[in-house]
């Protein structure tokens, strides 16, 4: 039996895959610096890009961006470049700190005309890697309420991170010989991450409880804004 090509579902999906994989192609950023500011442009719609934008969402650094470190203006570019491309608040916001970790923190200004470029196809690749992001389930099995709405966890090969997504705080969990060492960091502007305060226990112990004291720490220590 013949399909007719206009109303296979499987050559609608095709076509909205091909469409969309069109558009990352053509989407291309470039940034540079012009007398010393960060400047970054979408050159497929000839903007300029801004964070005004991504302070709704998150408020790194309201004097604008950078790049090549894990800081504030890094940190304020991740989510304008995410929000900019997906047009969608929730992937900004998801991703942007895993995205400023593994993308805007290498980008460099190099080559003959001194500037970094990236694709969409470039930043459709780093979020197919983020979608390891999951719920802390504190028994291991059945879900439960946990992490705050503001933290989501990332398990990795060597480690799993709970990063706080309106704040660079985050809690590294890492398995020791003998116990856990769990620590709270804070990334801020600097160049290494400053820590906050740290647990300890033994390995045979469930983590989950002295992560959550850590993340309620870091809750405490950032005083909401004042209604204005």
């Amino acid at each position: 039996m013949e399909t007719d090509p206009t109303t296979d579902p499987r050559s609608v999906v095709q076509d909205a895959n091909e469409r969309c994989q069109a558009n990352a192609d053509r989407v291309e950023y470039v940034g540079m610096r012009v007398d010393g500011t960060p400047v970054v442009l979408n050159l497929t719609e000839h903007e300029r890009l801004t964070p005004n934008r991504s302070l709704d969402l998150v408020r790194h650094s309201p004097a604008g961006f950078d790049w090549g470190y894990t800081g504030s203006g890094p940190s304020q570019l991740a989510c304008a470049l995410l929000l900019d491309y997906s047009n969608d608040e929730t992937v900004a916001q998801q991703h942007y700190i895993q995205f400023r970790n593994e993308v805007v923190s290498q980008l460099a200004c190099d080559g003959p005309a001194d500037c970094w470029h990236l694709t969409g196809s470039g930043i459709e690749a780093a979020l197919a890697e983020f979608k390891a992001h999951h719920a802390l389930t504190p028994d291991g099995g059945e879900s439960s309420p946990s992490l705050p709405a503001n933290w989501s966890a990332v398990s990795r090969a060597d480690r799993t991170v709970f990063q706080r997504r309106d704040i660079d705080h985050y809690v590294v969990l890492g398995d020791g010989s003998e116990e856990w060492l769990i620590i709270l960091c804070a990334q801020g502007g600097r160049a290494y991450p400053a820590p906050l305060d740290h647990r300890t226990l033994p390995v045979e112990n469930d983590p989950a409880s002295a992560v959550q004291e850590l993340v309620t720490e870091s809750n405490d220590l950032v005083e909401p804004e004042e209604d204005t």
